[in-house]
Order: C-alpha cells, then structure tokens, then sequence
C-alpha cells in the first residue's frame, strides 16, 4: 500500500506519494502550511482515479479534460507527468523516465496508490 509522506523543507511543506516498495512515484509542489499540503493530498486521492491521460508525446494528440495526467518530455529528453486537477492545477509531478513505457507506469501507480494511500508527517 501506498502512502504520502509530509515533509518540511527550507521554504516550506511538502508530500511524497510512495509506492508500497518505498519509492516515490510522485511530488508536490512547495505548500506555506500543513493545511494547504493536506488539501493537495486530498486533491491528488481524489482525482488521481478518475485522471486522463493526455500523452503530449505523441504525434497529433488530443487534449483531455481536467482532471487529467499530462505526459512530456523534459529538456533533458526524459519523460514526466503531471497530475492536474479539476481547476487546471498541478497538484503532483513525476521523476524523468528514460522510457515512456516506465513513465505511464509510474503514473499508474499514481492511479492504483493514491487514493487508500495513508498520511504520514515526518
């Protein structure tokens, strides 16, 4: 089972999203306070579900909905997603894959991990 895990950093509060293997599948942005990073959590349970996908990688894609994960390619040539909600806001960021295929699973287990995924505040 999945889990986030609540850190605090030099600028402020963020989540891990960690797979039942203990890696990280997915970040949050910087958050001012434990609320705010609370409310990207449930954000992220509650929409990860029910997410697109809209791979921009492909030739001639087409653009989804909100909510909906957006995969790219990063200036480095590797491939990431970003999970957005509803409002059009990133709520969750992967790390680069080097293949595309590792990318959409890892935002699968986004999908599968987030939603029973327990809070943990380190």
């Amino acid at each position: 089972m999945g889990k986030f895990v609540i850190k605090a950093t030099a600028s402020g509060i963020k989540f891990d999203l960690k797979a039942g293997n203990g890696e990280i599948i997915a970040s949050s942005e910087i958050y001012n306070s434990l609320e705010a990073c609370r409310k990207g959590i449930a954000s992220v349970k509650k929409n990860a579900p029910v997410a697109a996908v809209e791979n921009q990688t492909a030739k001639g894609f087409s653009a989804k909905k909100h909510p909906k994960f957006e995969v790219y390619k990063d200036k480095a040539g590797e491939f990431r997603f970003r999970l957005k909600s509803v409002n059009g806001k990133v709520i969750a960021v992967s790390e680069g894959y080097k293949a595309l295929v590792s990318c959409l699973n890892g935002m699968e287990a986004v999908k599968k991990n987030a939603p029973d995924a327990e809070i943990i505040k380190v």
